[in-house]
């Protein structure tokens, strides 16, 4: 009997300490100047570049399928799949980088505004439960899109939950003015972030980088 319990207890604490840890906020020290930092904790596992001449129509065809290789090395991409891609991004610019961060259980799971400016919209949409570091099914999983502008560009960041999150929790609303490195959400569990930028800026990260929320910087502008 008394095994049971020291292997509850065992069990009681390891738990207790994996929700501190899982749930911890620490402070962050966020850049000054024109840069887009990064929206969330964890490591840069996509960088596509999106044409808007990419498609024939609005069906989501690739006008060639060189087109679809120049997208990405790292990733084999469907035809429905850059179709989706496409409707993120263009009500960002013509042309975009959807960079993607996947968040493992041990990542800071609280996300930051990547610049200051104004909420433009929010939408959330329910969805399915697809590992998130997958990119081809992680469209289809709960999702919130945050558009943020200011003088000088216009960005989009969308929280992804995984197959493991319970629920993505929005703290920003539409209209309100926010600053660079503000808390603006959290997802709980593995999951991933993706950031949408217009193409004009100029990039600091490469794929497999280890990012932080409000302090490393994504790109210039």
């Amino acid at each position: 009997m008394g095994v049971v319990i020291n292997l509850i207890l065992v069990v009681v604490i390891l738990i207790i300490l994996f929700l501190l840890n899982f749930y911890r906020d620490p402070k962050r020290l966020i850049p000054k100047g024109n840069n887009i930092v990064s929206p969330a904790d964890g490591k840069v596992i996509q960088i596509l570049k999106i044409k808007s001449n990419m498609l024939r129509n609005s069906k989501g065809i690739f006008g060639t399928q060189k087109s679809a290789k120049q997208i990405s090395s790292e990733l084999k991409i469907k035809k429905g799949v850059v179709g989706k891609i496409q409707t993120l991004t263009k009500d960002i610019a013509n042309e975009c980088y959807l960079i993607s961060i996947f968040m493992n259980v041990f990542d800071v799971h609280v996300n930051r505004a990547p610049i200051d400016g104004k909420i433009e919209s929010i939408k959330y949409s329910k969805g399915e439960f697809f590992n998130a570091s997958d990119l081809k099914k992680s469209l289809h999983n709960e999702k919130n899109e945050i558009i943020i502008q200011n003088k000088k560009i216009k960005i989009k960041a969308i929280q992804i939950a995984g197959f493991l999150a319970r629920k993505i929790k929005c703290f920003v609303k539409s209209n309100q003015k926010i600053n660079k490195g503000q808390k603006i959400g959290m997802i709980v569990l593995g999951s991933q972030v993706s950031l949408i930028i217009p193409a004009k800026v100029k990039l600091k990260i490469k794929i497999r980088d280890k990012v932080k929320a409000g302090s490393t910087i994504i790109a210039y502008y």
